[in-house]
């Protein structure tokens, strides 16, 4: 483990199965902290704001976890979710991170102004973490979750609506993957 990641004992299995496939990540400091509740989330990545101010290199990041996953008024205990859906929501989670990693403190503050108000923005954003978890061989992990999510027979139609609105749908992940594969056979030659 990691010192620069701070993760609670119940789920810290699962967020360590998710950072080895960010090896970028090593060094970045990053806790994993439980949250009684996320309003439209089941989990949030963000920038500390005083980290804001700081070198890119020195940022913190917080990773908030419901402790119950309240999905359209169905709540699942986080010890009770399928560990594979668990790290494909980490990944995601993580994706974000490595998105804000490569921006400056006022292009984040910019970025939360442009999350907050534009549906088309949050569609870019969502769709780059899915894409960066993709991207570092997670997709088993994030089909796991969506599926999860568009297979639940309890999650209201409005929930699965917003994922298929604002994320990768799995025919998209894996249409990446066979372009990941396509592009490692062709190097092979």
């Amino acid at each position: 483990m990691n010192a620069q990641h701070t993760i609670p004992d119940a789920i810290r299995k699962e967020a360590e199965t998710a950072f080895s496939y960010y090896p970028e990540l090593k060094e970045t400091n990053i806790e994993f902290r439980f949250k009684k509740n996320i309003k439209k989330s089941t989990m949030q990545a963000r920038p500390t704001f005083w980290s804001l101010f700081k070198s890119k290199k020195n940022r913190k990041y917080l990773v908030l976890v419901s402790k119950n996953f309240k999905i359209s008024g169905k709540e699942f205990k986080t010890k009770d979710i399928d560990k594979d859906i668990l790290i494909g929501w980490f990944g995601h989670e993580l994706g974000h991170i490595m998105d804000y990693r490569n921006r400056s403190g006022l292009n984040l503050f910019w970025f939360g102004i442009k999350y907050t108000f534009s549906d088309s923005y949050i569609k870019e954003v969502e769709r780059a973490a899915d894409s960066y978890a993709v991207t570092a061989g997670m997709e088993d992990y994030i089909l796991k979750t969506k599926r999860f999510i568009l297979d639940e027979a309890n999650i209201s139609e409005s929930y699965k609506q917003r994922i298929k609105k604002y994320y990768l749908s799995p025919d998209e992940i894996m249409t990446m993957v066979k372009d990941r594969e396509s592009e490692t056979d062709f190097m092979k030659l």
